[in-house]
């Protein structure tokens, strides 16, 4: 089993800082505000293979397509690479176009093929791979979100309709509602991450997504761990550790 995490690093490179023209306490505020803070920590188990983006999403986002085109997000400035923060605001400056050529080589695609390489070797090595899509989200709807219904779930599960098997979608939830976590399938966030090598082609290469309300574990504004994040934690490995265990 692969965990992927795309999302949990702030960490913003010295040599890419001037491409955000957000000031230090406002790009701090929109770091908090769009890392999956902790997602590293609470989805680790023993004997899997994590394959973990070291930088912000804020730079580039891996879990985008490359292509404007085919990414809904683009429309509000959330592409590959983010122009505007989650409330619509300029978050980078214009870059030059080499500039993006070596953001996308050096860390998007470096990133894409340390995970396509990760599923490459599961299916070598089992003759199939479960990618598992790792994430948080707001217990508030943002301004860039597409479904800003409330109240939100706690958990948030994501499919694809080539790659995720029904029986494993029926096993999470089940498992999920058992630890009585109210759930959305595809809502409010949808879909799951596959490399692009294997997406709509290798039904042998499974993939699903799972969310955490960020208010089960974290002070949202503070950007801390709350009381809670030691019993998420434990329950989130036993439910890996189920996932683990599918046999599609």
């Amino acid at each position: 089993m692969i965990l992927h995490i795309p999302h949990a690093s702030r960490a913003v490179p010295e040599d890419l800082r001037d491409q955000i023209v957000l000031p230090d306490a406002e790009l701090d505020a929109e770091l908090t505000l769009m890392t999956d803070a902790f997602t590293d920590e609470l989805f680790t188990l023993a004997g899997t293979t994590t394959v973990r983006f070291p930088i912000s999403r804020l730079l580039v986002d891996v879990e985008r397509f490359a292509d404007d085109a085919q990414e809904p997000m683009s429309k509000v400035g959330m592409g590959m690479v983010y122009t505007r923060t989650a409330h619509g605001k300029k978050l980078k400056r214009t870059l030059q176009p080499q500039e993006r050529r070596d953001l996308v080589a050096r860390y998007y695609e470096a990133h894409h093929q340390r995970l396509s390489t990760a599923v490459k070797h599961e299916l070598v090595q089992y003759g199939k791979a479960l990618i598992v899509d790792c994430h948080s989200f707001p217990s508030q709807p943002l301004p860039c979100d597409r479904d800003r219904s409330i109240p939100r779930p706690e958990f948030c599960i994501g499919t694809d309709p080539f790659h995720t098997p029904r029986a494993l979608v029926q096993a999470t939830a089940q498992r999920i509602q058992a630890m009585g976590y109210r759930l959305g399938i595809n809502r409010p966030y949808a879909g799951t991450m596959v490399p692009m090598a294997f997406y709509q082609e290798d039904r042998r290469v499974a993939s699903i997504m799972i969310e955490v309300n960020r208010s089960l574990y974290m002070d949202e504004l503070a950007g801390t761990k709350s009381c809670g994040f030691d019993m998420v934690q434990a329950q989130i490995q036993t439910l890996l550790d189920a996932i683990r265990a599918f046999q599609p």
